[in-house]
């Protein structure tokens, strides 16, 4: 039953959980926005040992070069982090077409490629197959452009 009493209490009460929630909200947009979930969550050593875009899980996560890296397994991420240079996507797991045409690009970690052992996210499935057909000169080229491109801090 509200009173009189229970209505004061509560509103005395709102200022105190306003200025708690305030600097927790403001602490966790800037902790997500700081850190960029790579590959969407999938994990980056699933397309090497199951040969298949995997979903990670928030429990098996590790921050490489300022980046939120998800795994399966935490097996997964200890392969990652015992060779991550062999695992991480390239070029920050932009599209690897559009940065081998000098453009920065948001992939889709469902449309990849291991060559050469390294795994590359494309845009859609024609920049795929656009690469395919000349790997070596366009992953050249990318890692050319990518020197211009990538983002600060990568």
């Amino acid at each position: 039953m509200w009173t009189r009493r229970s209505t004061f209490r509560l509103a005395a009460a709102a200022p105190l959980a306003a200025s708690l929630a305030a600097p927790l909200h403001a602490f966790a947009q800037a902790a997500s926005s700081a850190t960029r979930l790579a590959l969407k969550g999938y994990d980056p050593v699933a397309y090497f040992t199951a040969a298949a875009p995997t979903p990670g899980r928030p429990e098996f996560e590790l921050l490489h070069d300022g980046v939120l890296y998800r795994f399966a397994s935490a097996q997964n991420r200890d392969l990652f982090k015992a060779d991550p240079d062999k695992y991480a996507p390239q070029f920050g797991g932009a599209c690897a077409n559009n940065m081998a045409n000098g453009q920065r690009r948001e992939s889709d970690p469902t449309v990849w490629l291991i060559a050469d052992g390294r795994l590359y996210v494309f845009a859609g499935a024609a920049g795929a197959e656009a690469f395919r057909k000349d790997t070596r000169t366009a992953s050249l080229r990318a890692a050319e452009n990518w020197k211009t491109l990538k983002p600060a801090g990568n």
